[in-house]
């Protein structure tokens, strides 16, 4: 069991395989991920337009104890122009609408969804810290970020997290991967599968004995595929 679990943020113990929500249309594979043992869901505020987030929230509330929900902001939609935006206005915005459409108090992981170019990346960090302080988040992730990106958010606090894509067929992130397994950081590949790839328990086998920082999030709207990809 000690393989195949990860202590997030060094205080929340998490199954190194999650659950990523995007593509999920119901409630039954979600509440079927949990039947099955998973315990960390991956959402973004983003996807469908924030209904994602309702989604979780409706496959799970009120959620069961030991759950982790992280969610991502940090990414313009609706009537914004902005397709980046990490001003911490944007921030505090944000992560009060998911913690609404989320019901919770607290949100376990909230990972800045892309760095913003035209803001610090250090402000939005510094943004989501406030947030922390003040019991919004727990603990605070990035997602699609260089090693120098992760640097200069590590400068400001400790991160927990690392959201980037990364499967069998792309290795880029290799650098990023290896300093979280240096600095015990959760590294959460998106697209764990690759393109069109259907031999999902192989793959997803070969990126958790990649690393043991390692905690892929496949998605999918299939119970039956949701099955395969946790036989793993």
């Amino acid at each position: 069991m000690a393989a195949s679990t990860f202590l997030l943020g060094g205080e929340l113990p998490v199954r190194r395989l999650g659950f990523g929500a995007m593509r999920a249309d119901g409630v039954e594979v979600i509440r079927r991920a949990v039947e099955l043992g998973v315990n960390l869901i991956d959402t973004a505020d983003i996807y469908g337009a924030g209904r994602n987030e309702e989604l979780v929230a409706e496959a799970l509330y009120p959620y069961p104890a030991g759950i982790v929900i992280a969610t991502k902001g940090g990414l313009g939609w609706g009537l914004q122009e902005r397709i980046r935006d990490g001003r911490p206005e944007h921030l505090r915005e944000a992560v009060d609408a998911s913690l609404r459409r989320l019901r919770l108090e607290r949100i376990d992981l909230y990972q800045l969804h892309r760095h913003d170019p035209e803001v610090p990346i250090e402000e939005s960090i510094g943004a989501l810290v406030e947030l922390r302080d003040a019991g919004k988040i727990r603990l605070i992730g990035v997602s699609n970020v260089s090693l120098r990106q992760l640097r200069a958010a590590q400068s400001v606090t400790a991160i927990a997290s690392v959201q980037n894509q990364y499967n069998r067929g792309l290795l880029t992130s290799e650098d990023v991967l290896e300093a979280c397994e240096v600095d015990g950081l959760g590294f959460m590949p998106w697209q764990p599968l690759g393109e069109g790839l259907r031999a999902s328990r192989f793959e997803l086998r070969w990126l958790l004995d990649r690393s043991p920082v390692m905690l892929p999030i496949p998605g999918t709207a299939s119970v039956e595929h949701l099955e395969e990809n946790m036989s793993a």
